[in-house]
């Protein structure tokens, strides 16, 4: 019954929202893409010819943003999902954490990259508690696999939640990063606990 309720607020909560709308006018796939145009507004973080890698990207709408709105970026997406073609993106799909798909990563750029996103969240169980610990961890493999791939000017842009391993996470990216920022795009809905770490400029 709870679920059932909370699955009917949900529903109602996205008939009305503004960027649910927005995001079907202007052909996006998820009103997620404004999250990342925000962060993009206030961080600077996409240029043309940036080097892209896309974590847990279904349905797509942040690659779509950027193969959009940038000339001759490379994007690659990794995701547990298929996506739809978007165009200048290769798809694996397949577990970002798996050597195999870091081998492949690195392969298709044949270099280090410039930006890696990650818009990753487990499916919500309804514990808050649970889901921001287990989105905390997903957070933490992102910005290892991060250090690893990035080239030294490289930025990491990651949903996190205000939970448990929040201070684990940012005393992680201070470690690693220079330049470290936490943002709550306006896009991002007030009831939410999701934050974005910007991390840019590797130690």
């Amino acid at each position: 019954m709870k679920k059932n309720k909370f699955s009917k607020n949900w529903i109602i909560k996205q008939k009305r929202d503004i960027y649910v709308k927005k995001s079907k006018l202007e052909g996006y796939r998820s009103r997620a893409v404004y999250k990342l145009q925000e962060i993009n507004e206030k961080f600077k973080i996409i240029k043309n010819k940036t080097l892209v890698v896309d974590l847990g990207a279904a349905p797509g709408s942040w690659s779509q943003y950027i193969s959009r709105n940038f000339n001759n970026c490379k994007i690659l997406s990794i995701d547990l999902k298929d996506i739809e073609p978007i165009k200048n993106l290769f798809h694996i799909k397949g577990d970002f954490t798996e050597d195999m798909q870091k081998i492949k990563i690195q392969n298709y750029f044949g270099k280090k990259v410039d930006l890696i996103i990650s818009d990753m969240a487990v499916n919500t169980t309804g514990n808050k508690s649970v889901d921001s610990l287990v989105t905390g961890e997903l957070c933490m493999d992102a910005i290892n696999f991060a250090i690893d791939l990035l080239n030294k000017n490289g930025c990491f842009v990651s949903k996190l939640f205000m939970g448990s391993s929040f201070n684990e996470i940012v005393a992680l990216g201070k470690k690693s990063f220079k330049d470290v920022d936490i943002f709550k795009p306006p896009s991002s809905r007030k009831d939410s606990k999701e934050n974005f770490i910007i991390c840019r400029n590797l130690r």
